[in-house]
């Protein structure tokens, strides 16, 4: 069964607000990715982001996009909602931040060849309808030696244990909405390696993306969360992430390409 895209197309804010789904992607997932892309580019790369045009691939409502603008990039955002653009837009504006957002599809984009320096697709391949297509376009549109940025989900049988019975479909203690994702859409590490290889980007490192909490601790606070004990900012302060750790639910990399 095909993911249900349409929690992305609801009216409001639903990004910077301090409740719903959404929320979780800025309090517990960007603070630890955004800080491995950030060393990832100056230590490692010791690379300058006052040089790098970067693309966000699904940029949402502009969650890491103003992430990597703040660090000086010149940033591009791209998404298919149009909903979640306008609100990427209002939310720039507000904050003084110069981000081109435009509506369109990362299997399509809107770029010619070698036009960025950076590109990053988080919280997204597991979303798209055909991710070799995504992969392929990412690289297209990235210059010689650029990097490529990502994280997704892995299809393995913790992740569907985590992700789609926990978060999703057990009424006990679920949060996110049935048919977000799809398990039979994640993406292994190995897959997605062959297809980075495969369009001349060479992956350079894979490592895992994990809660802080251990699956007890993080059980014991979705039962809390559901039975009205814990807020939704409480959960989302508790079930923070880190990077490394094992790739059996979530991962996150880079690669450069050719």
């Amino acid at each position: 069964m095909p993911v249900d895209n349409e929690l992305y197309n609801q009216s409001g804010d639903i990004w910077w607000g301090e409740t719903g789904a959404l929320s979780l992607l800025r309090t517990a997932l960007n603070p630890a990715r955004f800080a491995y892309f950030r060393q990832t580019l100056t230590e490692r790369l010791k690379l300058d982001p006052r040089d790098l045009c970067a693309l966000d691939v699904g940029c949402g409502g502009g969650l890491l996009a103003e992430e990597f603008a703040r660090l000086g990039c010149q940033v591009t955002g791209i998404d298919p909602s149009a909903p979640s653009i306008a609100t990427a837009r209002a939310h720039a504006s507000q904050a003084g931040l110069a981000i081109a957002y435009q509506v369109g599809v990362g299997e399509q984009l809107p770029f010619a060849d070698a036009s960025f320096d950076l590109v990053y697709c988080c919280d997204v391949l597991e979303h798209v309808s055909d991710v070799e297509r995504v992969i392929a376009e990412t690289a297209r549109v990235l210059k010689p030696g650029g990097v490529y940025c990502f994280d997704t989900i892995n299809r393995t049988l913790f992740s569907k244990l985590v992700t789609i019975k926990l978060f999703q479909e057990w009424q006990a203690t679920a949060f996110l909405p049935p048919r977000l994702h799809a398990w039979e859409q994640y993406v292994t590490p190995a897959e997605l390696k062959r297809l980075l290889v495969r369009h001349s980007l060479a992956p350079q490192e894979i490592i895992g993306l994990t809660p802080e909490a251990n699956p007890l601790r993080l059980l014991w606070l979705l039962r809390r969360y559901k039975r009205g004990a814990l807020s939704f900012q409480q959960l989302s302060a508790a079930a923070r992430f880190k990077a490394g750790g094992h790739t059996l639910a979530s991962y996150l990399g880079y690669a450069l390409k050719a």
